[in-house]
């Protein structure tokens, strides 16, 4: 079945069985990968109508409220028809700064569209979508699972003449999807020349035991930000009994790259797959795993067919399947699953979730992965470039991995780095670097801050800029967005504060609700109606998620506001209008469609205003 096709089949109860029961024919009628036969579903009819959930809730034998449960969660699933195009701009921070918000009422006003809506023909809904891991190359947007890169008032007024001519995706100019990965300074990983399934001959000269010790030598940690020792979750699994009637252990690679200013992984994925696919068999023999699960973003679904394709040349290699690398005993295969938009599955445990066909809520912990992961079995989860570094090990040894970078954080880093510089894309430095030396070598001059790690990282400020990218120092996932002098703070945390209230789960109730508190209190601020009042209340919201928020992204929602009212707190004050508090609300302002309506516009039409003219009389 092929995916993308809209107008594959009718959305009429012959069209609705086609479609589903060929999803679940892909799919072996498998529930633990509900998530894929929604997807594949919607991708033939557009969206997901009820009869579809109740066929599919039949043929699984999953509740119906379940499956509906599942299709509700994901923002890429969608329960009622969005049009035949489905345009979404990305709303990261780094696009907004190069006018995505212009750009996106440019086009809704081609298509006399309002945002969010339908057209009434069905043809086209316009929207915004989180990040979209193309901050190197803004602004960007996606259509119909496609991305589009390098957006100009010129290119969405083609775009807006395609859709009304109802030109398939497929055929509009190639140059639009052009994604470029930007690889601005190579080190020990992107300047290496390494060979499909060199790591794997290595990893089975030495052994699993020798092995898990070159990992333990290396002292490698992880890539996702977390920067937990790899070694020890790799023997941890290893030592962790597996469970049930079908024993397995399990390696999953956390390809969902969500956080923003971060597109590393995506150029892993493009130009060093079969290092990752290397890395992730090195971990499965190290441990005793038969099969890895690579969890794929779903804005990075347009680089599935490569990935799969280079599975196949795999498998035909020797490289998966049985006996891989030529080893009797050595059976490892790799799937792909692909998400549909939660920036929490970024978080391992709503991870493995999602993989199982759920909702993507975190956890409880413990038990940890290790020993309880996917499916119940022992479970590693490392990064893309966890996976990657692990690869690099098995062929070069853990003390020259350990040789680079510094005694806590060793190896090297990629940085995505975006925002106001010269140069965005990907650097690898050692451990150790300086911020001000990536600052001269991306080109940014006049940075008054920098993001490191994403709307939950650190922001950096001017006298912070001798600080060292480092886990004992400044960590970081590989986000690193640089604001210039002419940026204002205010808008970059106010657009992070809605970047949490968007994706919480809504699973506990300090994050759902805290989360929109404090964009409320953004918006209120921004609007002229803030006071000292909003900010005492931010700072005591950042405390309870702090606290209170099952997950990491609750516990990580106020980072940025924190940060920049510590830092740049004139940003904030300069809009304050009141020292006392102020409603939000103005009734006055609201009655005036009314007075448009009625033709009025004396005092006894105006809130307020009656009893103001009534005191100044004499």
């Amino acid at each position: 079945m092929r995916e993308g096709n809209f107008e594959a089949v009718s959305v009429s109860v012959a069209g609705i069985a086609q479609a589903v029961d060929g999803a679940l024919e892909q799919y072996g009628r498998d529930p633990t990968l509900l998530l894929q036969i929604l997807r594949v579903t919607q991708a033939v009819l557009g969206y997901l109508p009820a009869a579809a959930l109740t066929r599919v809730a039949a043929a699984l034998g999953l509740p119906r409220a379940r499956v509906e449960g599942v299709a509700g969660f994901y923002s890429f699933l969608h329960l009622q028809p969005v049009g035949r195009y489905r345009v979404l701009f990305s709303d990261n921070i780094t696009d907004r700064m190069l006018g995505s918000a212009e750009l996106m009422a440019r086009l809704c006003n081609k298509l006399w569209l309002e945002r969010g809506k339908m057209s009434e023909d069905g043809l086209v809904s316009v929207d915004t979508t989180s990040c979209t891991g193309l901050c190197d190359q803004g602004p960007a947007l996606l259509v119909n699972d496609r991305v589009l890169t390098r957006l100009s008032a010129e290119r969405v007024d083609r775009i807006a003449e395609l859709i009304r001519a109802q030109t398939p995706v497929a055929d509009w100019p190639a140059d639009y999807f052009r994604v470029e990965d930007n690889i601005r300074r190579r080190d020990v990983l992107l300047g290496g020349d390494w060979l499909a399934g060199e790591a794997i001959r290595a990893a089975l000269a030495r052994g699993a035991d020798s092995m898990l010790a070159e990992m333990k030598l290396s002292n490698l940690r992880g890539r996702g930000g977390a920067g937990f020792t790899t070694a020890i979750k790799w023997e941890s699994a290893r030592l962790a009994p597996c469970h049930g009637d079908q024993p397995m252990r399990y390696v999953v690679c956390n390809a969902d790259e969500g956080e923003p200013g971060t597109f590393k992984d995506r150029v892993l994925l493009s130009s060093y797959a079969d290092l990752v696919f290397d890395g992730m068999t090195v971990a499965g023999l190290t441990i005793g795993a038969a099969q890895g699960l690579l969890y794929l973003r779903g804005e990075y679904v347009y680089l599935l067919p490569a990935l799969q394709a280079n599975l196949a040349q795999r498998r035909r290699d020797g490289l998966l399947g049985r006996h891989v690398g030529g080893q009797p005993g050595f059976d490892f295969e790799i799937d792909i699953h692909v998400g549909a938009g939660a920036y929490v599955c970024g978080e391992e445990t709503a991870l493995l979730e999602s993989l199982e066909g759920k909702r993507g809520v975190p956890r409880v912990r413990p038990p940890f992965p290790v020993t309880h992961g996917y499916l119940g079995q022992p479970t590693v989860v490392n990064n893309v470039e966890t996976l990657c570094k692990a690869a690099l090990i098995a062929q070069k040894g853990g003390a020259w991995f350990a040789g680079l970078g510094t005694k806590q954080s060793t190896g090297t880093k990629l940085l995505s780095i975006s925002g106001d510089v010269e140069n965005p894309g990907i650097y690898e430095y050692p451990f150790g670097v300086s911020v001000t030396q990536v600052l001269n070598d991306c080109g940014a001059g006049n940075a008054q801050a920098v993001q490191v790690s994403g709307a939950s990282g650190l922001c950096l400020a001017t006298q912070e800029f001798a600080r060292r990218i480092a886990f004992e120092d400044v960590p970081t996932a590989g986000a690193f967005m640089v604001f210039g002098a002419h940026r204002d703070m205010f808008e970059v945390a106010r657009n992070f504060a809605h970047f949490f209230a968007h994706e919480s789960c809504g699973f506990c109730t300090p994050c759902r609700v805290g989360t929109s508190l404090v964009a409320n209190f953004m918006d209120k601020i921004a609007n002229g109606h803030g006071s000292q009042y909003e900010i005492n209340e931010i700072f005591k919201i950042h405390r309870l998620l702090h606290v209170a928020s099952h997950c990491g992204l609750g516990q990580a929602a106020c980072n940025p506001l924190f940060d920049t009212l510590q830092k740049f707190r004139p940003a904030y004050e300069r809009r304050l209008r009141s020292l006392d508090f102020e409603p939000a609300f103005d009734l006055d302002q609201a009655l005036a469609a009314a007075r448009q309506m009625t033709g009025r516009d004396d005092p006894g039409a105006h809130f307020g205003l009656q009893a103001r003219v009534q005191e100044v009389q004499p």
